[in-house]
C-alpha cells in the first residue's frame, strides 16, 4: 500500500476549504469535516444501493446474498449517523475562519439548508425503513413465513406488505439524498 505525504494532505485540505495559510488545527477540522462529508455519502450510497440489492434478491428463491444479510442485521445504522458531524465541524471551522467565512456567505446558507433537508429526510424516512427492511430481512431469514413487519412505532401505519416497493422507494431515497449531498460538495469547494 502506498504511504501518504502528510504535506500533500494538508495541501489538498487547503485547496478543499480555499485558505492558504491557517493553523494546524483549523486543517485538522477542515479535514475532519470533509472525511465527516465523505463518510457522509457513502453512507447514504450504500443504503440505497443495499436497498436495491435486496428489493433484487427478494424476488428470487433461495437465501438472501451474505453481503445484504450482514448490511440488514438489525440494529442503528451509526455510520449514518456521521452525517450530523458535518456541520457541526462546519460551525467549528467557520468560528476558526477569523471571518474568512460567514453564515452571510451564500454557499454556506445554501449549503447548511440542504444539509438540514437531507438530514430530516434521512432521519425520518430512509433510517426507519432501513429499519423496516432489517424486519424484513430477519424474517427471511427466520423462514418464518410472510415478509409482512409491523409498523414502526404507536400508530406507526400499515404493515409492510410489498418489501420490494419498500426497497425502491429507500434505494431512490438514497440516491437522491446522495446527489443532493454532492451538490452541496461541489457548492462548498466552488464557494461561488
Amino acid at each position: 500500500m502506498p504511504s501518504v505525504d502528510p504535506a500533500h494532505l494538508v495541501h489538498l485540505v487547503q485547496l478543499v476549504g480555499g485558505v492558504d495559510d491557517n493553523s494546524a488545527a483549523y486543517d485538522l477540522v477542515l479535514l475532519a469535516h470533509v472525511l465527516s462529508a465523505v463518510v457522509a455519502m457513502v453512507a447514504v450510497v450504500v443504503a440505497g444501493g443495499f436497498a436495491l440489492t435486496l428489493r433484487a434478491a427478494l424476488r428470487q428463491d433461495g437465501p438472501l446474498p451474505v453481503a445484504v444479510v450482514r448490511y440488514f442485521r438489525t440494529g442503528v445504522n451509526w455510520v449514518g449517523r456521521v452525517l450530523f458531524l458535518v456541520p457541526v465541524l462546519g460551525v467549528v471551522l467557520i468560528a476558526m475562519s477569523e471571518g474568512q467565512w460567514g453564515y452571510s456567505d451564500g454557499w454556506v446558507t445554501i449549503g447548511l439548508g440542504v444539509w438540514v433537508v437531507v438530514a430530516m429526510i434521512a432521519e425520518g424516512v430512509l433510517w426507519p425503513a432501513e429499519r423496516r427492511l432489517q424486519e424484513v430481512v430477519a424474517a427471511r431469514e427466520r423462514a418464518a413465513g410472510p415478509t409482512e413487519v409491523p409498523p414502526d412505532g404507536p400508530g406507526g401505519g400499515a404493515p409492510v406488505t410489498d418489501p420490494g416497493a419498500l426497497c425502491l422507494r429507500s434505494g431512490l431515497l438514497g440516491m437522491g439524498l446522495a446527489v443532493a449531498l454532492v451538490a452541496v460538495a461541489v457548492l462548498m469547494v466552488a464557494k461561488p
